[in-house]
Parts: structure tokens; sequence; C-alpha cells
């Protein structure tokens, strides 16, 4: 048995060969591509992999490379044509031939790549941004908002060092109208990776002096269009849609959209574009303030003169107005005098009647205070007769124990002293 076993190396020879001969041509795949690298001599390096399209989890993964004689042709051609870097994370359809090395395994080789197909796949996932985007009923927010006047206050989002801000701030400053504008730069990172987060956090340092500033813009001077794909970002393009200031973009680009400029305020092609673009906001507003200092000119002569005819009128009208007034106060006056008269006339007729009356009135009354003087005497000798000095002297006296009248001799014992009053005078007595 151990004659008839195999070396690793002749085992993987046997599957170089038999590879070789089962898949001789060369073969179109679809994949999308991961861990894509270069080294110092030019060749490239990847992963092709297959997810599924339901849970998102890896079905098929395969090593990739291109020789350095065919990336040096295939790189700039794929970018040209789709405006997309050849980076991980797209989907490709590349021609390929099935390799199998003893020490380095399963390969496969690119030998030529379709850019319809990634161009395809780019439109593809920029239609279902936009299709999310207007599902939650963003997308043309910013697009609906007014753009202020004056247009004078800038925050733009570009390089420092890119020439296209340098156009932009130039074009902008320089222009012959003579119009005065006010920009900030807001730094971001304009290519690569990270694009995104550094756009993003520059809109987010605008929000927070957002009343300084009137519209923003975002500018990206030349470059590969391959390094656009930052634009095309669904995060960067809802914080685009629902920022609360016009945004306008001008990353220079003329064949293509990203997503940013579907969504954006105004898309222009380039930064000296964008410029351009709000020097001539500044004209027409600046022409429809000329318009109306003519007409203000034009028309104070004219409203001057319908104010002076007007006030002529008006002080025509006066001797009429005061005579009227004059005479309806003087029938005013002659009404009320007419009703004082028929008032006093009343209350005359109301005193005689009072004046007739008033004899009656001191008769009853003289005869009711002789009844009473009468009846005053009488309750007098009544209460006269009853006083007790009245009885007393009629020969009546009265007892008195400690200051108090004795009516029962029952309040009495042997030995009290007692009083006794009389009409002339009074004593004292032993009881026993």
């Amino acid at each position: 048995m151990e004659n008839e076993a195999m070396s690793l190396y002749e085992l993987n020879s046997l599957v170089r060969r038999g590879l070789h001969a089962c898949l001789p041509d060369e073969y179109w795949i679809q994949a999308e591509l991961s861990d894509v690298r270069s080294n110092y001599s030019g060749h490239c390096y990847m992963e092709f992999v297959q997810k599924d399209p339901k849970s998102n989890a890896l079905i098929a993964k395969a090593r990739g490379v291109i020789w350095s004689n065919v990336f040096m042709r295939l790189r700039p051609y794929f970018e040209h044509e789709t405006g997309q870097a050849f980076v991980s994370g797209i989907k490709v359809m590349v021609k390929v031939t099935v390799d199998f090395h003893e020490l380095y395994g399963f390969s496969l080789t690119v030998v030529d790549i379709d850019p319809a197909y990634t161009i395809g796949d780019l439109a593809r996932r920029r239609k279902e941004i936009l299709k999310k985007l207007d599902e939650e009923g963003i997308l043309t927010m910013n697009k609906e908002l007014e753009m202020p006047e004056p247009l004078q206050r800038i925050a733009v989002i570009s390089s420092a060092t890119a020439a296209g801000y340098g156009d932009f701030c130039n074009q902008l400053h320089g222009n012959k109208f003579g119009f005065v504008f006010y920009t900030k730069l807001f730094p971001a990172i304009m290519q690569g990776d990270r694009v995104e987060e550094s756009v993003i956090s520059a809109l987010e340092r605008i929000y927070a002096e957002c009343d300084n500033w009137d519209v923003v813009v975002i500018i990206r001077g030349g470059g590969a269009t391959s390094d656009l794909s930052g634009f095309d970002t669904y995060d960067l393009a809802a914080h685009c849609a629902q920022f609360p200031l016009p945004v306008i973009t001008g990353i220079g680009h003329e064949r293509d959209d990203t997503v940013i400029d579907m969504v954006s305020h105004t898309r222009v092609k380039t930064p000296t574009a964008a410029a351009e673009y709000i020097i001539g906001r500044m004209l027409e507003t600046a022409g429809r303030l000329e318009d109306l200092s003519e007409r203000i000119r034009s028309e104070i002569p004219v409203r001057l003169n319908a104010e002076a005819e007007r006030i002529s009128r008006l002080v025509a009208r006066v001797p009429l107005v005061v005579q009227s007034r004059i005479q309806r106060e003087n029938m005013r006056c002659e009404r009320n005098c007419s009703r004082l008269q028929m008032a006093w006339q009343k209350r005359f007729i109301r005193e005689e009647h009072q004046l007739d009356v008033l004899p009656r009135l001191v008769m009853l009354a003289t005869s009711r205070m002789e009844k009473e003087k009468h009846r005053l005497e009488l309750v007098d000798r009544i209460l006269k007769s009853a006083s007790p000095e009245h009885l007393l002297k009629r020969g009546y006296s009265i007892t008195l124990y400690n200051g108090r009248a004795v009516r029962d001799t029952s309040v009495l014992k042997p030995g009290d002293e007692v009083e006794t009053v009389l009409a002339t005078g009074k004593f004292k007595s032993i009881v026993k």
C-alpha cells in the first residue's frame, strides 16, 4: 500500500492537469470583489465572493489575480467607463481562466472585464437608494427649499488644497459686478474611502451654526471619476436631502449624476459653475431690486400728486362738513331744550299738587300730636300712682332685710335686724 501512495505534490499536479483538461477555456463569471490589493510589481490580488440574496451569507469564494500587464490595461479602461474605482465591494463581470497551482492552490486569473455589468449594478444601487429616500418622503425635501435672497453667505465643503476650491473663491470674490460674498471653508476629504463620513461631519458643523449661512456648496475640482463612489451612499444622500439650507453640488464631473446630485437643491458641473450660478442669482436679485427702485422713483410723483388732489378735495369739503355739523348740533340743542321744558312743566305740576295737599297733612299731624299728648299724660298719672313714694304717703311701709324688701316672714329668724321705711323716715327693729 505504501508503494501505491502519492505525494501531496503529485496529487496537486493531478488536480491541476485534470482541471486544465476539464476546463481549458476562458469563462465569464459574475462576482463581488473583496480584499482587493496590488503589490509593488503591479499584480492585483483579490477574492471573488458570492452572497446569498436573502441572508447575505457567503455561498462561494475563490482567489483571483490580474497580472500586471493585464491590470495596467484593464484598470483605467474599467474606471473610465464606469466612473467607479476598482475596489472591494463592487460587482463585476470578468473573463477568467481556471488555474490550480501545486503550492498556491485554486485561483482564477482575470483576462478581461465587462464594465457594462458594473455600470448596471451601480445604477441599480443608485436606484435602490433613491427609491428608499422617496419611500421615506425625503427625496425632494432639499429641492423644495426656497433659495434665500440675497445669496451672500456661503458655507463651502471642499478640500482646502483642491484647485477647484481656489477656482470657486476666485470666481466668486472677483466677480465683475462688485457683489460682496462671505465664504467659509468646512474642510472635508473629497476622494477615497472616507468621503462619506468626512462630508457628513462637515454638514454637521455647518448645521451647528446654521443661522449664519444662506446656502451650502459641495465642490470637488477635477480628479478621477473613479473617486465618485463616496457620493453615492444612502447616509450622505439622506443628510443632504434633509439639510435645512439649500445644497448646491459641483463635484467636477459631467457625464453622470451621483446620488447627492439627485437630492441636492441645485446641481452644476464644476466648482466654477457653482460660483457662476451664485453670481447669477445675485444678478437676478440686483435686477429685481433695481426694477423696484425704478418703480418707486417713478411712482412717488404720481402718488404725491394723487395725495395732493385728495387733500384738496378734503379741504374743499371742510366748510360743508362744518356747516352740516353745526346744523346737526343746533337741532340737537333744540330737542334737548324742548325736553327740558317738558320735564320742568311736569315737575311744576307735581309741586303744585303737593302744595294743595300740605294743609291737610298739617291738620292731620296736629290732631295726631294732641292724641299722643293726652295718652302720655294718662301713662304719667298711672306711673305716679304706682310709685313707692305715693304708697308710703298713703300709710304703707316697707320692711328691709339686708337691703332687700321682706315679702315673706319665713326668711326671718329671731335676732335678725330689719329696717322699716316710712313716708317721712325709717327705724330698725330686732325680730323676736
